[in-house]
């Protein structure tokens, strides 16, 4: 069985961690993490009972597959620190946003690299995962990398020039979400229902109508239809959002987030 490092101890870190214990598909004797702080090392201890260590170094001696989990403007460093020692055998899995393949391939030479775009509803294992495979990973490294991510939610395959986009549907979609299912409960709030009701209808609706479509197979258009009478409730809400160019403005809102993602990506 591979073993696993993780060098950076935050919720993404926690989520998936957690993932693989409960997959079963990694023991924590098989789980080494390292972080800056003791009370981290700690919790991670307590919660799960993997090894623990204050060294990056010492984390990436136990373990074949390294999982880069700190911020992006401490990787420069950490790649410095653990470079002289890295070998082909391993695996390095980042998952620093706006950070390159060929920025950290260029900092450790020719090892396997495979960046990952993951989301924060990974940490109710309902995540997506974005795969992009670097100059020396093969089809083995990359079903490892799935293999993982599938702990946490679902996976998709892409390559790297699409990260940006990748960023805005998914990196920061659940921001978006979240806010349609907020302002959907307050106008529900505002016609008179009170706020936590409107909340769970909104929330649960929006849940139900996801799996609607990953579960059927059924083009989101067919979805509108098939709820949809001529003349009806329905037909008068989407009049709404017609009318008021929604379509446009999710389009800016997701152009806008990914030239942003493009920006800090290549300052």
């Amino acid at each position: 069985m591979n073993k696993i490092g993780f060098i950076g101890g935050g919720k993404m870190a926690d989520a998936i961690v957690k993932g693989l214990i409960n997959s079963g598909n990694f023991n924590a004797a098989n789980i080494w993490l390292s972080a800056p702080h003791s009370e981290t090392l700690n919790k991670f201890k307590v919660k799960y009972n993997i090894n623990t260590v204050l060294s990056n170094i010492n984390t990436v001696k136990n373990s074949e597959i390294i999982l880069l989990a700190v911020k992006p403007f401490v990787l420069n460093d950490v790649l410095d620190e653990i470079k002289p020692y890295i070998n082909k055998n391993h695996l390095i899995i980042s998952i620093a946003a706006g950070i390159s393949i060929n920025t950290i391939e260029a900092k450790i030479g020719k090892v396997p690299v495979i960046r990952v775009m993951p989301n924060t509803p990974a940490l109710v294992n309902e995540g997506i995962s974005a795969v992009c495979c670097g100059n020396y990973a093969d089809i083995n490294h990359q079903d490892i990398v799935s293999e993982i991510f599938s702990s946490v939610g679902q996976v998709v395959i892409t390559e790297e020039k699409y990260i940006d986009i990748i960023t805005a549907i998914s990196g920061s979609g659940p921001a978006f979400y979240y806010y349609f299912i907020n302002e959907i409960a307050k106008s529900g709030e505002k016609l008179g229902l009170d706020y936590n009701t409107c909340l769970k209808l909104s929330a649960q609706t929006a849940l139900g109508s996801a799996k609607m479509i990953l579960q059927s197979g059924i083009n989101p258009e067919q979805l509108i239809t098939n709820v949809t009478t001529p003349g009806g409730c329905t037909a008068e809400g989407n009049k709404v959002l017609t009318d008021n160019n929604i379509s446009d403005i999710l389009f800016n809102t997701i152009k806008s987030t990914a030239q942003k993602a493009f920006e800090l990506g290549n300052r």
